[in-house]
């Protein structure tokens, strides 16, 4: 049994498209629907996602993932990060727009209700996208399940409480590196601002905290950018859910950009079978 990719553009509530594409095996009808949402300085293609997805549609799901609308890709270049200055606008609560928006385009399209089932949706998010899937299954009955790889548990403390925030104030604008790529990637005030006016929404914490539907915490034991700690606080904050730890996964899951195998690293084929079981046990 083969797999099929479909790719679909949308526009996105703030002047930009998204990119998605929709994987399914080749006899998918009514499948339970899974939406992918990659991380920061992330894109959909990265890595091996799209072995992920491969697997994902394999087993009988309807997998769909996409680009944010600001993390830097263009229609022409999906991969890797050709407008920053688009990057440097981004900001979370785009990001909840962008993942609103792919939910509403499922509901809608006649391709996904042929292929998959819009009553069964789960969300998964990788990073930065778990705090995002997190955040919108607390607001969204749409959400029946939802699912965090390597996540975040705290966007504040993370992006905006810094010791240099008066000089990000005078200059507009602080600049991160890119390890992979050498880019020197802007993140404009307007982020500082934009969180802080939402800063109880993007609470990670009061959304976990509220969540009423299956909830899976995956993150690796050797995961060096986002700390075992924070998985452990979404699962102290949701006594409900289920944290599951990896061994000898990092934060990417052993793999990384360009992946060139034709197979999935073993941490990440592990917490693929575990994202299975855990839909499964679901399924309606």
């Amino acid at each position: 049994m083969s797999t099929q990719k479909d790719i679909f553009t949308i526009e996105g509530k703030h002047g930009k498209p998204i990119l998605i594409d929709v994987t399914t095996s080749k006899i998918s009808t009514n499948t339970p629907i899974i939406i992918f949402c990659h991380g920061y300085k992330g894109f959909k293609d990265w890595g091996a996602w799209n072995l992920m997805a491969d697997a994902l549609a394999l087993a009988g799901f309807c997998f769909i993932k996409f680009n944010f609308s600001h993390n830097g890709g263009t229609l022409e270049q999906p991969i890797d990060f050709p407008d920053l200055e688009a990057f440097g606008q981004n900001n979370y609560t785009k990001e909840l727009a962008d993942l609103k928006a792919v939910m509403d385009w499922c509901f809608e399209n006649e391709t996904i209700k042929t292929l998959g089932n819009i009553n069964n949706l789960t969300l998964i998010g990788h990073s930065r996208g778990g705090g995002i899937v997190s955040i919108t299954a607390s607001e969204d009955p749409r959400v029946k399940q939802v699912i965090s790889l390597a996540g975040v548990s705290d966007f504040l403390k993370r992006s905006v409480i810094t010791s240099e925030t008066e000089t990000w104030k005078n200059t507009g604008v602080k600049y991160v590196t890119n390890g992979r790529t050498k880019q020197q990637m802007p993140h404009y005030y307007q982020f500082y601002l934009d969180t802080i006016k939402n800063r109880d929404r993007l609470s990670i914490q009061n959304a976990v905290s509220n969540l009423n539907i299956p909830h899976l915490i995956v993150h690796g034991d050797v995961d060096t950018s986002v700390f075992i700690k924070e998985a452990e606080n979404l699962h102290r904050w949701n006594p409900k859910s289920k944290l599951l730890i990896i061994n000898n996964a990092d934060h990417v899951f052993q793999a990384c950009h360009p992946w060139h195998k034709e197979t999935l690293p073993l941490p990440l084929k592990e917490t693929v079978n575990q994202v299975i079981d855990f839909i499964n046990e679901f399924k309606t």
